[in-house]
């Protein structure tokens, strides 16, 4: 299912939100001249997204029982602006999921520290898990074969970055030397 926005929003009206909540990005030096605002829109978009994260986060209580009250507000106005669909919902689920792997992965990292690389997979399985629910509903046995296979190797994953992590902190045996006079 894809996401047709009925009334997108422009660069300049994206723009004037961020200005208006005193967020707006630095100009961008490397712009090309002949690039339109509009290009800019997905990174506009991106900018707003975050200030409205940070928002929420800031005025989100720490406390068990306010941040679930909090949450459930927060949870409130996404749902009104959803109109009730749960396939668009589910689209949006999995695009914010699929961002917050990305910003879990640190790609700048040749290598993730164990309990990130867990984290990394914990969401990618839910990603997974996602796609395969919506190619069963589909009918499709092949997508929802190959996205089971996807979720599986990422709970591996899971299993094995909870493990490595347990080794770090002197928890659990790390790996058995290899004894290099055995053999053939």
């Amino acid at each position: 299912m894809s996401i047709i926005s009925e009334h997108p929003v422009t660069a300049d009206q994206i723009r004037a939100a961020l200005a208006a909540l005193a967020a707006e990005p630095a100009v961008d030096a490397e712009r090309r001249p002949e690039a339109t605002r509009d290009d800019e829109r997905l990174r506009l978009l991106g900018s707003l997204l975050a200030k409205a994260e940070l928002e929420i986060t800031a005025a989100t209580r720490l406390t068990e029982e306010g941040e679930h009250e909090d949450v459930l507000e927060t949870l409130l106005g996404w749902d009104e602006q959803l109109g009730g669909d749960p396939g668009v919902a589910v689209n949006v689920v999995t695009n914010r999921l699929q961002r917050t792997a990305l910003q879990v992965s640190a790609p700048e990292a040749e290598e993730l520290p164990p309990g990130r690389e867990a984290a990394f997979a914990a969401v990618m399985t839910a990603v997974y898990a996602l796609s395969a629910q919506l190619h069963a509903d589909r009918g499709d046995a092949e997508g929802t074969r190959h996205a089971l296979s996807g979720a599986e190797e990422a709970l591996i994953d899971i299993l094995q970055g909870m493990h490595d992590l347990r080794v770090a902190i002197g928890d659990a045996p790390g790996p058995e030397p290899e004894d290099e006079g055995a053999g053939g």
